[in-house]
């Protein structure tokens, strides 16, 4: 069963997310993730209320990270906030991605593992289509951590 992928990010880092979910095909394609963004709410739907139940439904939260994620009420206080207590609760498994320089030192999301490599942000890297197969190897390998884990916690009976 695919793993829902819940993507926070400013509306000013849409062109940037668009890319990452270009690179994303792949993973989708192999039934491994869903992934939701609130470009996916239908019209005449309460959006804050949509946008909290994928949070609180996703198995995989991407932060991305840009100086206009950092200064956005929603995204810092709201999705990023709910985000870090259900990765602490092991609810889900926050990833910071970098897009954009900004200082990020001090955010509740320091912790972590972020992506791409090296802390480095895609708009950093010389060629983005590989910062971006960088994001997604992170990705895929949180993938195939999750499903070992879920695999060690419920085991298989033998059959006979």
């Amino acid at each position: 069963m695919a793993l829902e992928v819940f993507i926070s990010y400013s509306h000013r880092d849409k062109d940037l997310r668009g890319e990452l979910e270009k690179h994303l095909a792949s993973l989708k394609r192999q039934q491994l993730i869903t992934s939701w963004y609130d470009g996916d709410i239908i019209p005449g739907t309460e959006w804050q209320q949509e946008i909290i139940q994928h949070l609180n439904s996703a198995q995989i939260i991407l932060l991305l990270v840009s100086a206009d994620f950092m200064d956005s009420d929603f995204c810092y206080s709201i999705e990023m906030e709910q985000a870090i207590a259900r990765h602490d609760a092991d609810r889900a498994r926050v990833m910071p991605i970098l897009l954009r320089p900004t200082d990020w030192k001090g955010a509740p999301f320091e912790k972590l593992q972020a992506l791409p490599s090296g802390a480095t942000p895609v708009t950093d890297w010389p060629d983005r289509d590989k910062a971006f197969l960088n994001v997604v190897q992170g990705i895929r390998a949180a993938i195939d951590d999750l499903v070992k884990k879920k695999k060690t916690a419920n085991p298989q009976p033998a059959h006979r």
